[in-house]
């Protein structure tokens, strides 16, 4: 099949990005349909993706003093109606099981939306003395929420995900864990994903349900849209109150704990496509590739290109590079649209000529550019290639975000900005009905506050005295 043709089957993302990100993951193998309205299929190579951020995360969240446990899914309505604002938030998500073994439930049960109240019951039976705290607990697990428009990874009725929860001492040590994961998520983001973020923390009217205070991660997507990519909350001591978490301090009195929460999910992926493909497909950073290296033996009838190529593969996977060698019964340039659609960083080729000459062709997937490199040194190369892939990925998406950006004073401007396909800074006074009205007329929601200095004396909304920054996008 001709590049050409191949390349034809993805929609121009210029045009339809919604309908280039379909194309992509289908075409792909990343997902499927379920056959329930709002769920998905993830296949083998989305969920080798989902594996590598799982093994990433894993390491940062036990370094940083953290232990995996698992909770039930099943959690008691009544629990999700102790916290008042946090049943409030989650009621028009969340799917009950009103019967089981053919008969009707004495007290109907939620399928987590989340885990807060289930795990700060069991919290409240951990917990007796200060010498218990902190509690430090992630677990991974899937949970349901009823979403009315979905699309897969971005916002499906199941998802997959890690939710961390903390119960501490004190507020002091509540807030610095709260701050902890989003600087854990922060530095993840781009030295794993390659994906810049900004940081800060949400207004009251974009917060958690239950929180005290919501802060998030937000990632520029190609068609400059804004992606909520992880959220890290300081709860206060809310659901402390709501479950009974106290402990009997140093000073002999009980007292409440205070807690946090903090969560990525299956959304990364999604987020990985749209932060970095094109429009011949994916592009994978290195550290999440499921395959960081695909060989292609050119002219494979011909003796001595598959031994070649089998030995290149052996050397690649002894020095820990994910290799695969392609010498399924399809054309080369095939094979080429193929894995330039799924987004291997390398590709090398080697044909006869190429062993005559005692070298290989080295395609890469950011730049599109090839080199030629002996045989001897290739292993080497491709190791090195690893890092320089995965700099140049962040270098770029950076640009490109930062260069999106722009400074607004007037709700006009930011509507033209944002028609622009860019994020907008904005001073605002923090009144919710200023948010509210800017949503109103541009489609846009706050991001997060950003705490440098005030860009206007005055909000960009009603010209009253400003408090603070706030980026202003468009949003998935």
């Amino acid at each position: 099949m001709a590049q050409d043709q191949f390349v034809k089957e993805v929609a121009d993302m210029e045009k339809d990005f919604p309908q280039w990100y379909t194309d992509v993951i289908l075409k792909t193998q990343m997902v499927d349909y379920g056959p329930v309205k709002g769920t998905m299929v993830i296949r083998p190579y989305a969920y080798a993706i989902w594996e590598r951020i799982q093994e990433e995360l894993n390491k940062r969240f036990k370094a940083t003093g953290h232990q995996n446990a698992y909770f039930p899914m099943f959690i008691p309505e009544s629990y999700l109606k102790k916290e008042a604002e946090h049943v409030e938030g989650f009621a028009p998500e969340v799917a009950l099981v009103t019967h089981a073994g053919g008969a009707k439930l004495n007290e109907n049960l939620v399928i987590r939306p989340t885990s807060e109240t289930i795990i700060c019951e069991m919290f409240a039976k951990w917990m007796q003395s200060y010498r218990d705290l902190p509690i430090k607990i992630n677990q991974w697990a899937n949970v349901c929420r009823w979403e009315k428009t979905t699309r897969p990874f971005l916002r499906t009725s199941e998802f997959l995900w890690q939710e961390g929860h903390t119960a501490h001492a004190t507020e002091d040590e509540a807030r610095e864990e709260t701050i902890l994961m989003l600087n854990v998520y922060k530095e993840f983001a781009e030295n794993v994903l390659a994906m810049p973020v900004f940081t800060g923390r949400k207004t009251d009217k974009e917060k958690f349900a239950g929180a005290k205070e919501t802060y998030g991660m937000e990632a520029m997507m190609l068609d400059g849209k804004s992606l909520q990519a992880g959220t890290s909350h300081y709860l206060g001591q809310n659901f402390a109150h709501a479950f009974g978490m106290k402990f009997l301090d140093k000073d002999g009195t009980q007292k409440y704990a205070y807690s946090s929460s903090w969560g990525v999910s299956t959304r990364l992926i999604g987020a990985l496509i749209m932060a970095h493909g094109d429009e011949r497909g994916l592009v994978l950073p290195p550290v999440v590739a499921p395959v960081q290296a695909v060989i292609v033996p050119i002219a494979a009838h011909k003796g001595g290109v598959n031994e070649k190529a089998a030995e290149l593969l052996a050397a690649l996977t002894a020095a820990g590079i994910r290799a695969e060698c392609d010498t399924r019964d399809m054309s080369p340039g095939w094979k080429f649209n193929e894995w330039e659609m799924k987004g291997v960083p390398v590709r090398i080729e080697v044909g006869p000529r190429d062993i005559e000459q005692g070298q290989a062709v080295l395609f890469r997937r950011d730049t599109l550019e090839k080199e030629t490199i002996a045989l001897c040194d290739l292993t080497a190369r491709v190791c090195e290639l690893m890092g320089v892939i995965q700099a140049n990925m962040l270098e770029k998406s950076r640009n490109f975000r930062d260069s999106r950006v722009k400074t607004v004073t007037s709700v006009e401007e930011m509507l033209t900005a944002l028609d622009g396909k860019n994020f907008t800074k904005a001073a605002w006074c923090g009144d919710r009905a200023c948010e509210e009205a800017i949503k109103e007329k541009t489609a846009a929601t706050s991001r997060v506050m950003t705490d440098d200095e005030l860009v206007s004396d005055v909000c960009v909304c009603c010209g009253k005295k400003a408090k603070t920054n706030v980026l202003f996008a468009r949003a998935y």
